[in-house]
């Protein structure tokens, strides 16, 4: 068989660039190792019980004006989504009280005064300094941008408005997180607020999350609100695989491409575990920097001092899961999305202490059985120390009771309550999402390093998804298929 473009692994990433891709007109394939699309933001279907495998917190899925990359490819792609809006975002559980989330920003900063009101009002500062970094970001479409010197003439001929909006806001964009925080913030519990919500976003706390992503974070929710697409994330992996296919582009399950083949310092081609060979000219990898470089490629198509370089990057931990379908009956007034801290005295990221929590089926009925609700709750988990052997079974037990205690904060019956149990491990995602110790990508700080960009040392060799530039998240990861797809299709 032969392409012109081979794209390795469906994920958010991946899937965007080959739709782009095929949309553009090239003769695309995307080779996916799971009987499931979608990589880390795959849903799976168990005893009627629809799961989400990862994200389940999305911004802008509809709208004509929507920012959200995702959204802008599916709109490409001549696909939609359906979606249901809610309000509060959700709810944060912390030793000192519950208060909820809203997307409006005054009204969360109502309930952060019935906590602190000196904190409410340096949380305004905090806003009112990051807020012109969003409104001049909002005017450049994610849909523009390229990873080439072709970027520069087509911001100025189509974006010079709001590329000269940014150029106040130039200092921002290398900025932390942390060093808005300092500048603006001096109270402790809005301080541990702020890691918080940096780390729900990036994996990092403040310090070590970009200003620009968090920018960008405030200003859709509080303008497009938050969204819960029907049919779980699976809905928006189906919706790009349909918009892929729709313009002629394959997508193979089950096809686990064993090597990236190179001749000449160029790719060629893949070939796959069943000895099967496809040739392409062009071949993005959406696998992680770590399994493109030590996996996917013979150790001799690289520079030594590169391949090293990369494989130095540290990776965020993993994640221990719990999915469960549980009984609905009295659970009239449950909300979806919740966060809790269980010790203020501990760091957030200490594994286990912070948890969150999604119950999708009070926006998606049809997610679970009649009368039950379908429930994700994850926390960090190290991918040291963790073998399948004897011991296994009990430690993963032992790990997912730290999320019961969090879950019994919002459901005080749940284990009472529950019908059908899965907990993942690290191992989990490593086995089945292919992920370098089940991690959600690199571990870079604002200040202390880059996310690499698309290119590697091998001509005809790109990167997308969580662990290139823009970073983590779905509107990341979109967002670098979105820039590779540009590159390599032409003006």
């Amino acid at each position: 068989m032969s392409f012109d473009i081979i794209v390795i692994g469906s994920g958010i990433g991946g899937l965007c660039a080959a739709g782009l891709l095929a949309r553009y007109g090239k003769k695309v394939i995307v080779c996916e190792s799971h009987s499931i699309a979608g990589g880390a933001a795959h849903s799976f279907r168990r005893r009627g019980f629809e799961f989400d495998s990862g994200p389940s917190f999305y911004c802008g899925l509809t709208g004509s004006e929507s920012l959200n990359p995702v959204k802008q490819v599916l709109d490409v792609l001549g696909e939609s989504l359906e979606a249901v809006r809610y309000d509060p975002l959700g709810h944060y559980h912390f030793p000192e009280g519950t208060f909820a989330v809203y997307s409006n920003a005054e009204l969360y900063r109502k309930e952060v005064a019935k906590i602190t009101p000196k904190g409410a009002r340096e949380l305004e500062a905090f806003e009112r300094r990051l807020l012109p970094l969003y409104d001049a970001m909002k005017g450049i479409p994610t849909l523009a941008l390229r990873a080439d010197w072709q970027l520069l003439p087509v911001l100025i001929g189509g974006y010079l408005p709001s590329l000269l909006k940014m150029l106040p806001n130039l200092p921002l964009v290398q900025s932390s997180m942390g060093d808005v925080m300092d500048a603006t913030i001096t109270d402790p519990w809005v301080r541990r607020l702020i890691d918080l919500e940096c780390f729900l976003l990036s994996g990092l706390k403040a310090h070590g999350t970009i200003a620009p992503e968090v920018a960008f974070m405030l200003g859709e929710r509080s303008r497009a609100g938050v969204e819960y697409p029907v049919g779980g994330s699976g809905a928006i992996v189906k919706a790009l695989v349909k918009g892929l296919e729709r313009w002629g582009g394959e997508l193979l399950l089950g096809c686990h491409v064993e090597q990236i083949l190179v001749e000449s310092g160029q790719a060629v081609g893949v070939r796959t575990r069943n000895g099967e060979v496809i040739k392409a000219p062009v071949v993005i990898s959406n696998a992680t920097l770590w399994d493109t470089y030590t996996k996917l490629l013979r150790l001799e198509y690289l520079p030594e001092n590169y391949r090293q370089a990369a494989l130095g990057t540290s990776p965020i931990e993993s994640f221990m899961h719990l999915h469960l379908g549980i009984r609905g009956d009295g659970l009239e007034n449950l909300t979806g999305h919740h966060v809790v801290l269980h010790d203020a005295g501990k760091d957030i990221t200490v594994p286990g202490n912070t948890c969150m929590i999604s119950t999708p089926s009070v926006w998606d009925a049809s997610l679970a059985i009649e009368g039950h609700h379908v429930v994700h709750a994850y926390t960090l988990e190290p991918f040291a120390g963790w073998v399948r052997d004897d011991k296994y079974e009990g430690k993963k037990r032992e790990k997912a009771q730290s999320l019961y205690r969090a879950l019994e904060k919002v459901i005080p019956d749940v284990r009472e309550r529950v019908v059908v149990e899965f907990i993942g491990t690290p191992l989990t995602h490593a086995h089945y999402l292919r992920r370098y110790q089940g991690t959600y990508g690199p571990s870079i700080a604002a200040g202390k390093g880059m996310f690499p960009g698309m290119y590697t040392p091998i001509k005809g060799l790109y990167r997308v998804g969580d662990s290139t530039m823009p970073g983590i998240g779905v509107p990341a990861v979109a967002a670098s298929g979105i820039i590779c797809a540009n590159t390599l299709a032409g003006r």
